[in-house]
Parts: structure tokens; C-alpha cells; sequence
């Protein structure tokens, strides 16, 4: 399983709330392929609610859900996760 993180050392702590789900589009395929694709932005506790929304708004994710803290999804159905970062001047904040 391939995964990547954009959070810097400092947004490991400040950017703890996980928010996303598989990927419709990009699952079984490029760097998931024969595998699922997960997608999560990362973000303040304060701005979770409103990603959440975001999130669920795109018709390219499934299953949304939150992890907050350490996340690595496991390798049996995942075969690529990617963790945005969400930070001023992002569209789900918007």
C-alpha cells in the first residue's frame, strides 16, 4: 500500500481530525490498483464540522468518516491513501 501524508511535523499535532473515505473515482486503478483509493483531509477540531460537509458533498467519496489522531489504513483493502491538508483559504472552509 502506497501512502502519503502533507502534513508537516507541526500539523501532526495541530491538524489531528481525519476527515474523508474511498474514492469512487481513483479506486482500482493508477496507484490503487486492485485496491481501494482513500482520500482524507486533515484539519483543526474547530473546522471538522465544515469539511465534514464538504466532504460529503463530493460525488467522488464513499463511506465518509472520521479518524482523529494517527491513521494508517489497513493494507488488506487499502491500496492507496492520501491525507490533504486544510488550512486558510481552502474551499471547504469557504
Amino acid at each position: 500500500m502506497q501512502f502519503e501524508d502533507d502534513r508537516t511535523e507541526a500539523q501532526l499535532e495541530t491538524h489531528r481530525y481525519l476527515i474523508g473515505g474511498t474514492d469512487r473515482f481513483l479506486s482500482g486503478w493508477g496507484l490503487a490498483e486492485g485496491g481501494a483509493s482513500y482520500a482524507f483531509w486533515a484539519c483543526r477540531g474547530e473546522d471538522a464540522h465544515r469539511v465534514e460537509a464538504w466532504v460529503k458533498d463530493r460525488t467522488d467519496m464513499m463511506r465518509v468518516r472520521w479518524v482523529i489522531g494517527a491513521y494508517r489504513p489497513n493494507a488488506r483493502h487499502c491500496a492507496h491513501a492520501h491525507v490533504y491538508v486544510v488550512d486558510e483559504g481552502h474551499p471547504a472552509l469557504a
